[in-house]
């Protein structure tokens, strides 16, 4: 980054004042009147309520649409672990597309914490304040079990979204990506480079989406990750292959996917040629993908190429799914988010790049042609559409499988593409 954008990005964050997030109140505060319905004496009734009721929380306070963006700093957008402290300025961005894209309330959260088991202490104590958990920038394995275990002592929805959300995303993308291509994904041959959180998430999505895990080769720091290797955590060993190939040149021979989730710049052109024909090639790193896109693409014409970066066609963004899938699961205020969830936003996701593309979206993308195809497999992350395709399809999961504690939204569309009200 140069060094005007970097004064740019310090100014933004310093001015007018510190940080991007402030509270404002939902209710009049004026008068006496107001205040002794805000506070006491008025406030007695619905501590009441909820005294004799815990649901009534939902009915008088804002704990149905409230978030908390939690991390304790181990893994900061790909920066590494720098601290609770300094993964603030992202917790607070996230609070900020919460509430930009989906209404929802939002509230960083940075717990330092010296141990797993005390972040998950801490978290778990704090759970009864929030209608949902959004985790981020905790770095694996630990993020694994800190979510599994929180997912079991919480109802509410605790949700690691630099696993899934980029794992919702990166499925939405390739499934189409493989359709243009004239493939199908569960005979694809997938070559995933890269073994953390991410990496994990999206290789048992693609699973569930129906992938052949005997057809997906992960590569961690040490090449391949195959069945004779003794030092894979439990993680990685699913996805280890009885196989003899051990190096990246090795997996891509006659590979169909790329994804990669690691670094900058670890795909080379050599390698890239090795691939199937039509071959689809995600290089999610950020902000460097690792293979130039004007290098892939003089290198091989027919690839369909996705990167996590706005200024190349068909970026990767988490936007396009956290926001709206917690919109959903809030509204029905769902206990968990799950697989069924999850699949739901996918096919959501997948199927709005093919509705035509509205002329404001059009427009903020400089008035070119946005139909689906090889440089248009996922939507944009200012179509508003997506609001009500992803909240409406994953309440939808929610009720359907029963993990839902309210009815479906009545303003909800029963099918297909609309607006949700928020």
């Amino acid at each position: 980054m140069s060094e005007s954008r970097k004064q740019a990005a310090l100014d933004y964050h310093a001015y007018p004042v510190p940080g991007k997030l402030s509270i404002e109140l939902s209710k009049p505060a004026d008068t006496q009147e107001d205040l002794s319905l805000a506070y006491s004496p008025g406030v007695a009734e619905p501590v009441r309520a909820i005294a004799q009721d815990p649901e009534n929380a939902y009915k008088y306070t804002g704990k149905g649409n409230l978030v908390a963006v939690i991390s304790n700093g181990t893994a900061i957008l790909g920066l590494g672990n720098l601290g609770p402290l300094a993964s603030k300025p992202v917790m607070e961005g996230k609070g900020l597309l919460f509430k930009r894209f989906a209404g929802i309330n939002a509230i960083d959260i940075e717990v330092d914490a010296p141990s797993p088991e005390a972040f998950i202490e801490t978290v778990a104590n704090i759970a009864i304040s929030f209608g949902g958990i959004n985790l981020e920038d905790i770095k694996a394995p630990e993020c694994f079990e800190i979510e599994r275990i929180l997912k079991e002592r919480c109802d509410i929805p605790v949700f690691h979204d630099d696993q899934h959300g980029t794992a919702i995303v990166t499925v939405a993308g390739l499934l189409n990506a493989l359709e243009v291509q004239g493939k199908k994904i569960d005979t694809a041959k997938i070559v995933c480079l890269g073994a953390g959180a991410a990496a994990n998430a999206c290789c048992n999505l693609m699973v569930a989406a129906g992938a052949a895990r005997a057809n997906i080769m992960m590569l961690d720091s040490k090449g391949v990750v195959h069945t004779e290797r003794d030092d894979l955590n439990q993680y990685k060993r699913q996805f280890a292959l009885a196989t003899p190939r051990r190096t990246l040149d090795d997996a891509m021979d006659g590979a169909d996917v790329f994804l990669g989730v690691s670094g900058p710049n670890l795909l080379s052109a050599d390698q890239l040629a090795k691939m199937a024909a039509r071959p689809v090639v995600f290089a999610c790193s950020n902000p460097d993908p690792e293979i130039d896109p004007a290098l892939a693409r003089s290198v091989r014409s027919d690839l369909i190429m996705a990167t996590g970066r706005s200024d190349y066609p068909n970026q990767v963004n988490n936007v396009l799914c956290f926001p709206f899938l917690f919109r959903g699961a809030l509204d029905v205020r769902a206990t968990i988010i799950n697989q069924e969830m999850k699949l739901a936003a996918v096919e959501a996701i997948r199927s709005l790049a093919k509705q035509p593309v509205t002329d404001a979206v059009r427009k903020v993308y400089g008035g070119g042609d946005l139909s689906f195809g090889a440089e248009y497999i996922i939507p944009k992350p200012t179509d508003d559409r997506l609001l009500g395709a992803v909240a409406a399809a994953v309440a939808r999961a929610a009720v359907d499988t029963g993990v839902a504690k309210a009815e479906y939204p009545k303003h909800y569309p029963l099918s297909g593409v609309a607006s949700v009200k928020v």
